[in-house]
């Protein structure tokens, strides 16, 4: 009964402050990361010591970065990995690499750690933030251009990086523990073993079991598999003495280009969040500070340093790519701080006996620095950004309402179609993520959900297994073909229309379960040459007969395009030329 009673009091204790440090980090724009960390150390034993245990959390905690890793991997769909082969293994393993082995060289001169100390502390401060960059390409409506793209790239091959930089640490052990494991050869023998049995594994047990549970409509079920799948691939590495971090990534990879990967992501990421906060609420309750209270200048000093070294080499080898000079200035900048990883490396450097817990809590309040830096350097960066404001708050999810129609995106397309389907009798669930046009269309009556309706299980809870007809009628190139093949195996009774935001989108599209994908300008722009064309006088027999040869053009001009994959196919069919009226 006390030790239940402890586990309520400490988790009370841990969520109460969690949630207000977050909230508050959030809303200064510091990110969630730091706002745990922060939580973690003013709740635990050296400040109001209101929680303690914080080596018994932490071992569960872990389990947040198994889960996050598994992400990582569903991650690695072939396609979007080939299309990117040039930014992730280019620009992203220049980046660590030299970063990495820069900062080591700084702490290894300037300061009295071993050089294999010094190399277990840079490595890991290459990495930078996913957690906290991430949402703020987000929230500038940045991700998907091509500043976007590279730095995700550089951030996915910091992912995948962990891997490697586990091992580099674990082979440069002092522990004796470790000394007295199995030679490396034996390690290898293993780790190539296990691979290939994951990956069988995955092919025909894990596979055949997903699609035994959607058949069944066991929709409790998915999550009950997919954190089975985790804790099994770690499992094995773990008897087999090796990394369980590789375990749930290789399960991630092995279920990437499975029509279950939006499922899975959608089931595994409550427990991932939670786990993961956690895991540094755990951090910031063991970092030593009285150590950085007594060494505040060779934090701040280090944090100074990591900084302008990781900003000055990713803004040369941006040079070197090619980016502009000040795209490349502005991705130094964003990638400037230390990650969240570097807390997971640095507890498996002090396992390993290469460095000492107080050099763990320094070098992790440099890390924490540093993040806390990132978003006023991106105000210096405000010019080379297009910032988008972004109104935060929190509505109600979408409620199914035996709707048979969900539009996802109520922008001027999306209120458009709704107010066709509803003049038609046909009952509509609207979802959006903005929280503005929510606020706005209920003014005027109009009752929007607020939820992000590229994921599964918010479609699911929207009503989409009944509906009859799902829109998607959201801006820019979210919609992604595996994720239309991911909504018609979810919900293969609904129709699927797609609103295109250029050529380049219905190319894409092409070949999907879709039931219609729409160009948003097309007609208008028809609509607005054919006014115009008879205030001018041309006669309707001549503007039927150009709007005819334009739509012929453009569809021979489009099939060609598809057929060869590339938006440059067929040029010689765009009239660029006035056209004489057939004789």
């Amino acid at each position: 009964m006390a030790e239940h009673a402890s586990l309520l009091h400490d988790g009370f204790l841990l969520l109460g402050f969690a949630l207000v440090f977050v909230l508050l980090f959030r809303r200064l724009g510091l990110g969630a990361t730091l706002g745990y960390l922060v939580a973690g150390a003013v709740i635990g034993p050296q400040v109001l010591g209101l929680v303690g245990g914080a080596e018994q959390k932490l071992g569960i905690a872990e389990l947040g970065i198994t889960l996050l890793l598994f992400l990582v991997g569903l991650e690695l769909n072939p396609s979007r990995l080939w299309r990117m082969k040039r930014d992730i293994l280019g620009l992203g393993l220049l980046q660590v690499t030299a970063c990495g082995l820069a900062v080591a060289v700084m702490i290894g001169l300037t300061t009295e750690f071993s050089w294999a100390a010094a190399l277990a502390l840079g490595l890991p401060l290459a990495l930078s933030s996913t957690a906290q960059v991430l949402p703020m390409l987000q929230s500038a409506g940045r991700l998907r251009t091509p500043f976007g793209e590279r730095a995700f790239a550089i951030l996915l091959f910091q992912d995948l990086s962990i891997i490697p930089l586990i091992t580099i640490i674990a082979a440069m052990s002092r522990n004796p523990a470790d000394a007295g494991g199995p030679p490396g050869w034996l390690l290898a023998f293993y780790t190539i073993g296990a691979l290939v049995g994951l990956i069988a594994a995955g092919r025909f047990i894990i596979r055949p079991l997903f699609r035994l549970i959607g058949n069944l409509g066991e929709r409790e079920m998915f999550v009950v598999a997919a954190l089975f799948t985790v804790m099994a691939s770690a499992a094995v590495m773990e008897a087999l003495g090796l990394s369980t971090a590789l375990g749930a990534f290789v399960a991630g990879v092995m279920l990437a280009d499975s029509p279950y990967r939006h499922e899975l992501e959608a089931d595994v990421e409550p427990f991932r969040s939670i786990l993961l906060g956690l895991f540094f609420l755990a951090v910031g309750m063991m970092l030593n500070l009285q150590a950085i209270a007594d060494r505040p200048l060779f934090v701040i000093s280090m944090a100074i340093g990591l900084i302008t070294i990781k900003a000055g080499i990713v803004f040369l080898i941006a040079l070197a790519f090619r980016m502009p000079w000040r795209g490349a200035l502005a991705l130094g900048l964003l990638l400037s701080q230390g990650g969240e990883f570097g807390f997971v490396l640095f507890a498996q450097a002090q396992q390993a006996m290469l460095i000492a817990p107080d050099a763990a809590s320094l070098f992790g309040a440099v890390v924490t620095l540093s993040m806390a830096t990132t978003p006023f350097l991106m105000m210096a960066t405000r010019r080379f950004r297009q910032e988008a404001e972004v109104t935060k708050g929190t509505r109600a999810g979408p409620q199914p309402d035996g709707a048979s129609a969900i539009i996802v995106g109520f922008g001027r397309f999306g209120q458009g179609v709704s107010q066709m389907l509803l003049a038609s009798n046909i009952p509509v669930t609207m979802v959006d993520t903005d929280i503005e046009m929510i606020d706005v269309a209920a003014s005027f009556g109009a009752k929007v959900y607020f939820g992000d309706g590229t994921r599964l299980d918010l479609l699911r809870q929207a009503g989409a297994g009944d509906a009859e007809m799902i829109f998607f009628c959201i801006d820019g190139d979210q919609i992604t073909p595996e994720f239309v093949e991911a909504v018609h195996n979810a919900f293969p009774a609904a129709a699927i229309y797609i609103r295109a935001y250029d050529r380049r989108a219905l190319i894409q599209l092409k070949g999907t379960p879709a039931n219609a994908v729409v160009r948003e300008v097309l007609e208008s722009a028809v609509r607005m040459a054919r006014i115009a064309l008879g205030d001018a006088g041309i006669s309707e027999e001549a503007i039927n007969r150009a709007e005819d040869m334009f739509r012929a053009h453009d569809r021979e001009r489009l099939k060609l395009q598809v057929e060869a994959g590339d938006v440059r196919a067929a040029r010689d069919r765009i009239i660029t030329e006035p056209q004489a009226a057939p004789g």
